[in-house]
């Protein structure tokens, strides 16, 4: 098809020259993808080094403790992504002998491998002719067929994965694929597109009908929830402090946090030295001092987290204190790692 061969031409003459491009290695290509999930290539790449340099193979990654992966892929948000990426190295190690499915439907069948991450392995590495459609891809699709149907609708889901199979080149579809998403983020940018010279510039309706900023439409969000974290952290004269791991379905599952107290509306500190949670976690007597006034504002996508830390000095020892100088080791979120930036210790 002239679509095909038209952007694969311009994705042999304009790719970037990524690590992850210089091989078909299914081990590293799914470790890219997973870590490319709503994530720029810049921000992600320093990571991927990272990774590769310390779990070389599929079993280097099984046999890590989820502490270290954790560790490792601290910055880079999204954290059920790391677990996903663990759990599914332990089990391509231990039930598939390192070797990963060489199909779409088998690498689909995988933790943390939906549509997308299945399509790009599967073409990249067995080159089958599968479509793949990522945040690039919708854009770029959205704008030169000129639709308007919501990208995150089950409607567009369907919409742009047929509209991507139909264009697919089905004797190339790795260079065709990785094409489509290059040319999504270096030449149909969301913002400021090279519409002048872009090779498809003749043939795109959103360019003919001057609809370029209003494609692709999405679904707005739901409500945004807005929480209120009193972080405690301990230091004891001995120089120790307390980190607890975070569990269940909530955000930063398996990272580790100082003691805190949720409240339901931001507090003054004379509410907050009252309430009786505070006395219940730092002890009788203890020394409680406000390190900010403003509060930090942490945003994800669905919540928005204002943070104040206050700085403990208890009268009583606690068993399962750490060392200060220890807490580089555990994996916390970017909201407790700025802090610890510029936390001293020594100044309270």
């Amino acid at each position: 098809m002239e679509f095909s061969k038209i952007l694969i031409n311009w994705y042999l003459q304009n790719k970037r020259e990524l690590p992850w491009r210089k091989t078909n290695d299914p081990f590293k290509i799914w470790l890219s993808e997973i870590m490319l999930q709503q994530t720029r290539v810049e921000q992600g790449m320093p990571y991927y080094f990272r990774f590769i340099v310390a779990f070389p193979t599929v079993f280097d990654l099984a046999a890590a403790s989820q502490q270290e992966v954790l560790k490792l892929w601290q910055g880079l948000g999204y954290y059920s992504r790391a677990r996903n990426l663990h759990d599914t190295a332990k089990y391509v190690s231990n039930e598939l002998g390192g070797k990963f499915p060489d199909s779409y439907k088998g690498l689909l069948k995988l933790k943390g491998i939906g549509d997308y991450t299945a399509s790009a392995i599967a073409s990249i590495c067995y080159d089958e002719p599968v479509a793949v459609v990522d945040g690039n891809v919708y854009r770029v699709l959205a704008r030169y067929f000129g639709s308007a149907t919501p990208i995150n609708s089950s409607e567009g889901i369907k919409e742009f994965k047929a509209l991507a199979t139909e264009l697919l080149d089905r004797d190339n579809p790795s260079a065709f694929n990785q094409a489509l998403m290059e040319f999504g983020a270096l030449q149909c940018k969301p913002k400021n597109p090279l519409c002048v010279t872009c090779p498809f510039n003749n043939s795109c309706l959103a360019l003919r009908d001057n609809r370029i900023s209003e494609l692709p439409v999405k679904l707005k969000k739901g409500k945004i929830r807005h929480r209120y974290f009193n972080y405690l952290v301990f230091n004891s004269e001995e120089n120790t402090t307390l980190l607890h791991q975070r569990k269940g379905k909530g955000i930063w599952n398996g990272l580790y946090e100082f003691p805190l107290i949720e409240t339901e509306k931001q507090l003054t500190a004379a509410e907050f030295l009252s309430e009786e949670e505070l006395q219940q976690k730092v002890g009788a007597n203890a020394v409680v001092r406000l390190y900010n006034e403003k509060p930090v504002v942490h945003k994800l996508s669905h919540q928005h987290i204002y943070a104040r830390f206050w700085i403990i000095e208890p009268q009583k020892v606690f068993e399962n204190a750490i060392p200060i100088s220890k807490i580089a080791k555990y994996p916390v979120p970017v909201l407790i790692q700025n802090f610890l930036n510029e936390y001293e210790p020594a100044d309270y």
